[in-house]
């Protein structure tokens, strides 16, 4: 395997919170693999978007990564201490697109100021050549009309178009790594397909790593190479995307695919996870995941579960790959789910066409 374009190891997040003190990542180690797509999964507040800010240096005033690495291009991103340092990755070698596109954009500039603005800042082209690449990028996104469009301002745009221009903005600079963190929660289903399938188009066209940050299984299924499972702060399952569908191990794992709303039968309740995630102000002892899972061994609440090896592209955090475990049956609703995610496939459903 080629050296990973992105490698995190044993990354620990802090926020200060008032007099009290909140882990948001815990010792987390993943190596990104160049033109590949990551998805990283998990409910809200399991890390997931803290995780990647790491990366940009964009965590809030209250935060800091208080131990670990984070190479990228043969430096170490955790010893950048000013914004001069700051503005050589973020935007120009990892950009990002946001969950809210009326976030990003400035709602007094012109769409194709702020597109042509990064332009003229990371590449110093003049005016009239960043306009043109402007209008070439938006024509790219799919904006029709791009050249009389260049001069309206993000109000007059919908939410699909706003966010093309994000997606355009953080092409501006050709990055090599493009983060998406929730990129089409905001929007309905039909444009989420169109947005998902521009973002796919264009990694093969500028050759990107895209990295998935989401907690839609479904375009999880459609778009990645290899998932990331998080939960508490921490990743407790790691593999290819046909790994965590049809072969996963941890029983948070199994409780976020049984929870799959097209899985539900009719006349049944919808399986949901019970319970809450844990409060990271509190020290976590064990597995985190233990007083919801139904699988809970002893151990689970007195020591955290070291990675077991499923195979070489698949690994999980959880005492029950442990040889002296006992061996527990996932659930029902997941034991065939591949046969029953081809039977959605033919039924027009979008599952598995990747």
């Amino acid at each position: 395997m080629k050296d990973p374009i992105l490698s995190v190891k044993n990354i620990e997040v802090k926020f200060k919170v008032r007099d009290r003190v909140l882990t948001a990542i815990r010792n987390i180690s993943l190596d990104f693999e160049e033109h590949k797509v990551v998805a990283i999964v998990g409910e809200s507040g399991s890390g997931k978007s803290v995780f990647t800010k790491t990366f940009t240096g964009m965590l809030d005033l209250n935060g800091e990564v208080t131990q670990g690495e984070i190479w990228f291009e043969g430096k170490n991103l955790c010893e950048f201490k000013t914004d001069a340092e700051w503005e050589q990755i973020r935007g120009k070698k990892i950009a990002t697109v946001f969950q809210d596109p009326m976030t990003s954009l400035n709602p007094v500039r012109t769409i194709g100021y702020q597109i042509s603005e990064v332009i003229i800042k990371h590449q110093g082209k003049s005016k009239a050549e960043a306009k043109k690449e402007a209008i070439e990028l938006m024509e790219k996104v799919g904006i029709r009309d791009a050249e009389r469009r260049y001069d309206e301002y993000p109000f007059m745009y919908s939410g699909g178009m706003r966010q093309r221009i994000v997606i355009a903005i953080a092409l501006a600079c050709h990055p090599k790594i493009l983060i998406c963190d929730e990129p089409t929660t905001a929007l309905d289903v039909t444009i989420q397909a169109q947005i998902i399938k521009l973002i796919k188009d264009l990694a093969k066209e500028y050759d990107f790593t895209t990295i998935y940050i989401t907690h839609d299984l479904g375009v999880v299924a459609n778009v990645a190479d290899n998932v990331a499972v998080m939960y508490g702060g921490q990743i407790i399952e790691y593999g290819t995307v046909e790994d965590i569908f049809y072969d996963s191990r941890h029983p948070y794992t199994w409780g976020l695919l049984s929870s799959l709303p097209q899985l539900g039968l009719k006349g049944e309740k919808l399986f949901a996870i019970r319970g809450t995630p844990p409060s990271l102000f509190n020290k976590i002892q064990g597995d985190a995941f233990a007083p919801r899972s139904n699988y809970a061994m002893k151990i689970d609440f007195l020591k955290e579960p070291p990675v077991f090896h499923v195979s070489d592209t698949h690994w999980a955090k959880t005492w029950l790959l442990d040889p002296r475990a006992p061996k527990v049956e996932k659930p029902e609703a997941i034991r065939d789910l591949h046969e029953r995610m081809v039977e959605l496939t033919k039924k027009g459903g979008t599952y598995g066409k990747r």
